[in-house]
């Protein structure tokens, strides 16, 4: 076997993360790794997404612990600010080093 063949057998998509194979979650955690926090309108822009879609995969993320929701009233508006959790920037940094490896 070459080594080519070699590193090709290697590859094992299992290893890359579930959560963040998602173009719309990575592309969310990517935002919220430049930022302490960002309001939800804001992030909704930023990744192009619809506001359930948006809702949708910022709770998964918030279940896996990628990410932190406050919810606030700021003159009796609601408002609602998403940061990444330590553990979020790790699975991200995580990530991309396999897939880096994978790329190898």
């Amino acid at each position: 076997m070459s080594e080519a063949d070699n590193r090709h057998s290697s590859f094992d998509h299992r290893l890359l993360d579930e959560q963040l194979s998602s173009r719309l979650r990575l592309a969310i955690m990517s935002v919220l790794l430049g930022c302490e926090k960002i309001e939800f309108t804001l992030l909704r822009e930023k990744v192009g997404a619809t506001d359930g879609n948006l809702t949708a995969h910022c709770k998964k993320l918030e279940n896996a612990g990628y990410l932190t929701v406050e919810k606030l009233f700021v003159n009796r508006k609601p408002l609602t600010l998403y940061a990444a959790t330590e553990e979020g920037r790790k699975a991200v940094k995580k990530y991309i080093d396999r897939l880096t490896s994978m790329l190898e």
